[in-house]
């Protein structure tokens, strides 16, 4: 190519010389037979790449040229004069916000500097080593060394810094050593909120509660996941089983709150607790959801349920009575009343004094098919559909037997957890519709249709009855003036080796408030209670139990703008005292 070129340029040369003309442009005549074919496809090569450059430059130019114009011209006749600063821009997290029903927050999260090394470019791992104990103290130097010397190319030092950990390491300077950006969940309620929410685990995916459950939608959605706790509710309830399990030196406790027309769950707390802004490892007994998971044999509260079932089913009236003069005797079992009677009781009676004899017979009246049918119409028979994974299953005969149907009828042979047992109880006290519990708002239009198990009669008849049981029964101690509280107490015993312990009782009561409108249904269950010397050595649920829904109704009514009533009103009266026949005698305390 080169040799080409020359002899280019001694062909110019040798060219003959144009005389300039002032009348036309002078022309440049050559020899076609004198000029290379190759030397001349060179040069015009040549100067279509520095035309196509100068091109490409001067568009590149106007470009600049116009969006200066259009910045310091245009936009400054349309642009505010008066210089703010910007709202800045919220930083995008890969999980959603967890709120309240009312929009307090219960879980978020926020950035945080993990820390990680690069053992190939580490200069000295024993002196990077000393530097991150001295700052980190619960690293293992040792430990740290070895790997510190390995050949990867990254490890984790330690996830999660705190900004004074963040700030300490970059003091120190060490080659090698470097932060990821990562996020950190933070629970604003710490205890609180623990069984419900859940917890993530060091990578920030949910492995326990709401947190699980809905890991896609937390991930997935921007807004924040609503859900139907009531914090001032929470509060309220968990503060009062904490005092009880302290007074009564509890082994566990658990306690609900529902709302009677939709279901939702308004407040839920197992004890003993846990931190889940703490360690993410592990498991203990803390972590174990005695509300949803724990499944237990509930003892009279069951009551309530056969006593619908032989009132909706036309088998038995309130007026009726059955004998109850001495213990029952079926095979090789005997059913007793713990403080008997030994008269016929009306079914009032029955229901009122919690006579198991009573509540057999009810039961057995109904049929083994019947009860069966029933208890799975309201999920006694299944897992609840509740929005949580810890979800316990109930235990229920293999074979429904005579004897099942008649311990069933008072609350033995069957074990349930409590949130399906207020589940049940809400569909007998709203009118008859059951619906499954949620911990999701669900607002006006979302609650689902309900499944009709009781008519509007019988259930205004157990909602009279659970009064009747607070006026008068077993669990006159959960009585607060002016909000017609109505329950029903339940003392079941232990199973344990070789039978049922006798001093180790599953104390609760199931109440609903006010008793003419049912708006909430509230449970509180104590675990192996002591009784003290005020409760005179008993540790039943009317003594433990009855008065923790007492004053946690006192507690809320308040926040859910229920105003205290007249019990003595004739309309009041009306409304939520049943007529029976009674006759007088000791209440139980069971």
């Amino acid at each position: 190519m080169i040799e080409r070129l020359r002899k280019a340029r001694r062909l110019a040369k040798s060219a003959p010389v144009v005389q300039r003309s002032n009348r036309r442009r002078p022309q440049i005549t050559c020899p076609a037979e004198t000029v290379d074919p190759v030397a001349r496809e060179a040069l015009d090569m040549g100067r279509a790449r520095l035309m196509m450059t100068g091109a490409i430059l001067t568009l590149a130019f106007a470009v600049v040229g116009m969006r200066l114009v259009d910045v310091t011209l245009l936009q400054a006749a349309v642009e505010p004069r008066v210089a703010y600063a910007p709202k800045p821009a919220r930083l995008q997290f890969a999980r959603s916000d967890i709120v309240d029903r009312n929009g307090v927050l219960l879980a978020t999260s926020l950035p945080t500097a993990s820390l990680y090394a690069n053992p190939r470019q580490v200069q000295d791992a024993d002196f990077t080593a000393m530097q991150l104990v001295t700052v980190l103290p619960e690293l293992n130097r040792a430990h740290l060394v070895k790997r510190l010397t390995s050949n990867r190319g990254f490890i984790w030092i330690k996830r999660e810094l705190t900004p004074r950990q963040h700030q300490d390491v970059i003091g120190l300077g060490l080659p090698g050593v470097d932060f990821r950006r990562e996020e950190t969940r933070v629970y604003p309620q710490g205890r609180l909120m623990a069984h419900v929410l859940g917890f993530v685990d060091v990578d920030d995916k949910g492995i326990a509660g709401i947190e699980r459950q809905f890991e896609m939608e937390l991930r997935d959605q921007a807004e924040p996941l609503v859900l139907s706790i009531d914090m001032r509710m929470q509060h309220a309830l968990c503060s009062e089983l904490v005092a009880a399990q302290n007074e009564f030196s509890a082994k566990g406790a658990a306690g609900l709150m529902l709302d009677a027309r939709t279901s939702e769950v308004m407040a839920m707390c197992s004890l003993p607790d846990f931190d889940p802004n703490g360690s993410k490892s592990g498991r203990d007994s803390s972590r174990f959801n005695r509300v949803a998971q724990g499944v237990y044999e509930l003892g009279s509260a069951f009551k309530i349920f056969t006593t619908a079932m032989a009132l909706e089913s036309g088998v038995a009236r309130l007026d009726d009575r059955y004998d109850a003069t001495k213990p029952l005797k079926v095979s090789r079992f005997t059913i007793r009343d713990y403080h008997a009677k030994s008269r016929w009781l009306s079914v009032s009676e029955i229901f009122m004094y919690s006579s198991n004899i009573g509540s057999a017979r009810l039961a057995m009246e109904v049929g083994g098919k019947a009860q069966r049918d029933f208890l799975g119409s309201i999920g006694l028979l299944t897992p609840s559909e509740v929005e949580l994974p810890e979800v316990g299953s109930p235990l229920v005969p293999d074979v429904w037997r005579k004897i099942s149907t008649m311990t069933i009828g008072f609350g033995h042979g069957i074990a349930v957890s409590p949130l399906q047992m207020a589940a049940g109880v809400a569909a007998m006290v709203n009118g008859g519709e059951f619906r499954q519990p949620s911990l999701v708002k669900r607002g006006p239009d979302g609650v689902p249709e309900g499944l009709r198990v009781v008519s509007e009669r019988t259930s205004e008849k157990i909602r009279k009855l659970m009064r009747l049981v607070v006026e008068e029964g077993t669990g006159n101690r959960a009585d607060a003036p002016g909000y017609l509280i109505g329950g029903k107490t339940g003392t079941a015993e232990k199973s344990g080796v070789g039978g049922y312990r006798r001093r180790a009782l599953l104390s609760s009561f199931i109440g609903t408030f006010p008793t003419a409108e049912p708006r909430y249904v509230v449970f509180a269950l104590l675990d192996e209670p002591k009784g003290t010397k005020k409760t005179h050595g008993f540790a039943t649920g009317g003594w433990v139990a009855a008065p923790i829904v007492g004053r946690v109704v006192q507690k809320i009514g308040p926040i859910a703008e229920i105003h205290p009533y007249d019990s003595e009103l004739p309309k009041i009266r009306r409304d939520v005292v049943i007529n029976r026949p009674l006759q007088t005698g000791t209440l139980a305390s069971y």
